[in-house]
């Protein structure tokens, strides 16, 4: 099983997650895996890592994969839950970081979506919805907000669940199983 989560910045899309991969684990059973995407680069990025750590509680597993997160998966029992958190920054690290085409990253997210259903794992991923604004001038930034929504559309056509979050309300888009 396989959602996607995404909402503006700060529209309340990590409850949402962290809500969902509650339900799926109280009917799966199994262990409660936490995919970490974001670095502590400056003292706000650390503040907010610390706050969502402080959010979700106890009772995760909490791993900073490297890009290619199919090999965390693997390490994972199958049934576990699992919540990666999020897309946005992980897609900035494939593009920026790693210097990967589209077709790269692309590649990358499939191989993981692929691992997470042989593994049985219940994944729920999250992301920014960034292409509500005015298109950029910025040519880099344009081709990394492509790049985001080409993963995006991947995601959405792959997972049995999409929700938006909007002023932190779920909207369904795809497979509500409530």
């Amino acid at each position: 099983m396989i959602a996607f989560v995404s909402g503006g910045a700060r529209s309340g899309k990590s409850g949402v997650a962290e809500a969902l991969v509650g339900e799926w684990q109280s009917a799966r059973g199994g262990a409660r895996f936490y995919l970490a995407t974001a670095r502590a680069g400056d003292a706000e990025m650390a503040a907010r890592i610390a706050r969502h750590r402080r959010e979700r509680g106890d009772g995760w597993l909490t791993l900073e994969p490297p890009l290619a997160f199919a090999g965390a998966l693997t390490a994972m029992p199958p049934g576990s839950t699992v919540l990666l958190d999020c897309l946005t920054l992980w897609a900035s690290r494939v593009m920026f970081e790693a210097g990967l085409s589209e077709a790269e990253g692309r590649a990358i997210l499939s191989v993981g979506l692929d691992e997470a259903r042989r593994r049985d794992l219940a994944l729920v991923v999250v992301s920014n919805d960034l292409n509500e604004d005015l298109p950029p001038r910025d040519a880099l930034v344009w081709r990394y907000l492509a790049f985001l929504q080409a993963l995006h559309r991947d995601l959405a056509a792959a997972s049995d669940r999409v929700i938006e979050v909007v002023a932190g309300r779920a909207i369904d888009w795809k497979g509500d199983d409530s």
